[in-house]
């Protein structure tokens, strides 16, 4: 199953449903930060936001003055965006932002559009094999020394061994805030690199968060990687046993 299948399948009555996210992580707002606050023309700097739901993440971004391209399978979550950026955040389309359904398999984009990608708990839905060709694909629409923020679910996070293994270490779980979302990749910090393909990661974080101290931990990575260079990534070989 590829990560957009499950949000076409599962993710649009979720949105469809209950309130999702309004606000960006402050991971994510690291990121954008550190990054990129200081470029002369904020307009000029196009980021793309995979998996972007109801678009918390696109709204913060395109507030900043950036131009924004999301892309989500979930139509309801891409008309939950367009709307809100339209009503709050003037001008995003003028510096050229749109937001569509789409695949993240098959992006429709040229090569080298984008300053920086990021996906937020999105791939983290498809496995392994899937997951590395969209890594792949995200690196083809990156700029040569663009960069990339992932966040993803980590090797025991609640839920993980829960519910019935789809694949090694894609799980549909039926515990803990993962319960009925399809099937879940956890990931292990040593196969990061070998999963994001055409790119090197420069840092790996771990987030950790428990509501209470009856409750399991959820744990995510948080991945941050730059745009190989094509030869570079031409060079770049699986060697992961899990495919």
């Amino acid at each position: 199953m590829a990560a957009h299948s499950l949000r076409e399948n599962v993710f649009e009555r979720v949105f469809q449903t209950r309130p999702w996210g309004q606000y960006p992580g402050e991971d994510v707002v690291r990121f954008v930060a550190r990054h990129f606050f200081a470029a002369p023309d904020r307009s000029q700097v196009r980021l793309l936001e995979v998996g972007s739901g109801t678009g918390a993440n696109l709204w913060f971004m395109a507030r900043e003055g950036f131009s924004v391209h999301g892309i989500d399978a979930a139509p309801t979550g891409v008309a939950k965006s367009c709307e809100r950026l339209d009503r709050e955040v003037p001008g995003w389309r003028e510096r050229g932002g749109q937001v569509q359904v789409g695949d993240f398999a098959q992006l429709p984009y040229p090569d080298g559009t984008f300053d920086a990608v990021l996906d937020v708990a999105a791939v983290c839905y498809a496995p392994w094999a899937s997951a590395r060709a969209v890594y792949a694909e995200l690196a083809r629409v990156t700029k040569p020394g663009g960069r990339l923020f992932s966040r993803t679910f980590a090797q025991g996070c609640w839920g993980e061994g829960t519910g019935c293994e789809l694949a090694p270490h894609f799980w549909a779980c039926t515990e803990g805030p993962l319960a009925n979302l399809g099937g879940t990749r956890f990931t292990s910090p040593d196969d990061v690199s070998a999963l994001c393909q055409g790119w090197e990661v420069e840092r790996i974080g771990l987030e950790v968060r428990r509501d209470s101290a009856e409750q399991p931990c959820v744990q995510q990575l948080i991945i941050q990687a730059v745009k190989l260079h094509e030869n570079r990534a031409l060079s770049n070989t699986d060697g992961h046993n899990k495919l």
